[in-house]
């Protein structure tokens, strides 16, 4: 490691609390935050390669090219990914298929185990839909079964809150995991499977372990529940139960299907080719879509222009999701064409750390500075392209749990610049200090304890670090 290495990661801490000073205080947008924070770390670098009499390697247009070509292939592979999921989520809801799930969940579970039914729930609903439309989407739910039951508020909102967090930040089709597998090629089939067997402990830990403890320290009272207006009076109905939970699950059916024919048949075999191509995310997501408008949508009594009204009015607030998204995909190609991956990649070697715990750090570290989940994913994915390639031996079981651990890493330490701090706050009724005290605790042991299942795991699949 030389000086001009030491200056770049300089620099490219320098960018990120800009960015963060950009975001929080002084309240820009932030796609153009991440731009200038990108133009910042590329201008830097520029400035450092220039020598007297030698052409310079790394050129303002470069730092241009650089945003875009990241930016192109970030939104590329999970625009559609996005887009599709996000029309799922809102004809879950429009159709009332998350009450019908509730009711069936709450009867099977009993009201001595409600928090296992809303773990159920949130795990159901959040393997395809986004954080804030998850909890959106449940919390008539959890508020109505809260007073039904005289639970205490937090015993059943944890559990919630964790399993939607975890959902979002290690499953895909959720954007940031999108990101992760195509930028480290790996398997979606093996992130989903590993996604469940890290996520769901982790979840249990976080939501309802810690619930006990918040709930003899923290009080809390839930909002007061609002009438919703039946779908009898409009001619409208409920979906089915199983017709639901067919919707729901169809698009990660079809990916481990497309997982499980990979491992079964050879390359070149019609029936894994067929597989793989209706596994594909966006191919997979598109199957459920389709299948939504009926089972979700004019089979409950819906007319095709309302159908349509729903699928394109979700797709107005997720746009600058999907741009921001974007950005940090820009930002992530900058910090490597300019050399700051490499260097970050060189402090990693010298402090031996392993790619999975590296990965968790810089995810981590990135999730703690911007606030913002799928940004860290994204650029930490995009940092660990490097040290990747130095590691061809690795299979896709040490490379999805790569990615959970990354994601894991993207969850710690929710506080006052994540959006997703003020959603919570808002939706549950609750103070910044209950917040503080709730939600980014959570998150907190959210992150640490799925680091460490990731490691224990990584360690007893390949009998070492790597």
């Amino acid at each position: 490691m030389n000086p001009a290495d030491i200056k770049l990661i300089v620099l490219a801490l320098l960018a990120i609390g800009v960015l963060v000073l950009l975001v929080t205080r002084y309240k820009t947008n932030a796609f153009i935050a991440l731009l200038l924070a990108s133009l910042l770390v590329g201008g830097g670098a520029v400035w450092f390669a220039q020598s007297p009499g030698k052409p310079t390697p790394y050129t303002w247009l470069g730092v241009a090219k650089s945003f875009a070509d990241g930016l192109g292939a970030t939104m590329g592979g999970i625009a559609a990914v996005i887009g599709l999921g996000t029309m799922l989520g809102k004809l879950l809801a429009e159709s009332g298929g998350a009450e019908v799930l509730a009711k069936r969940f709450a009867g099977f579970f009993g009201p001595t185990r409600i928090q296992w039914c809303i773990m159920a729930l949130a795990l159901t609903v959040g393997l395809t839909t986004w954080f804030a439309v998850g909890l959106l989407l449940l919390l008539p739910i959890l508020l109505t079964l809260t007073h039904e039951t005289k639970q205490p508020f937090l015993k059943l909102t944890l559990p919630l809150l964790s399993c939607l967090s975890v959902m979002h930040g290690v499953m895909p089709p959720h954007p940031g995991p999108v990101v992760a597998v195509d930028a480290l090629k790996a398997s979606m089939g093996h992130v989903l499977i590993w996604g469940f067997i890290i996520g769901i402990p982790v979840a249990a830990i976080a939501g309802p372990l810690f619930a006990k403890w918040a709930v003899k320290r923290i009080e809390a009272q839930p909002p007061s529940i609002t009438q919703r207006n039946t779908a009898a009076d409009s001619g409208l109905r409920l979906p089915g139960f199983g017709l639901t939970m067919f919707s729901i699950l169809l698009p990660i059916a079809l990916m481990l299907i497309a997982t499980v024919a990979e491992l079964v048949f050879p390359k070149g075999n019609p029936i894994r080719d067929a597989a793989t191509f209706i596994g594909n995310p966006t191919i997979a997501l598109l199957i459920s879509v389709l299948v939504a408008t009926w089972s979700l949508g004019t089979g409950c009594g819906y007319t095709r222009a309302q159908v349509l009204k729903f699928t394109e009015s979700s797709i107005g607030g997720v746009g600058m999701t999907v741009l921001v998204v974007g950005g940090g995909g820009g930002f992530a190609r900058v910090l490597r064409d300019s050399g700051v991956a490499d260097a970050i990649g060189k402090v990693g070697e010298m402090a031996h750390l392993p790619p999975l715990l590296y990965g968790w750090l810089v995810s981590a570290f990135i999730r703690v500075a911007t606030g913002s989940a799928t940004v860290a994913i994204t650029t930490a994915s995009g940092l660990l392209v490097p040290i990747m390639a130095a590691h061809p031996e690795y299979s896709e079981n040490q490379k999805a749990l790569i990615i959970v651990a990354i994601g894991c890493g993207s969850l710690f330490l929710s506080h006052l610049n994540d959006a997703g701090f003020w959603i919570v706050k808002d939706c549950l009724g609750l103070s910044v200090n209950q917040t503080l005290k709730t939600w980014t605790v959570c998150e907190t042991i959210v992150g640490i304890v799925g680091m460490l299942l990731c490691l224990v795991a990584f360690y007893l699949v390949t009998g070492g670090w790597g």
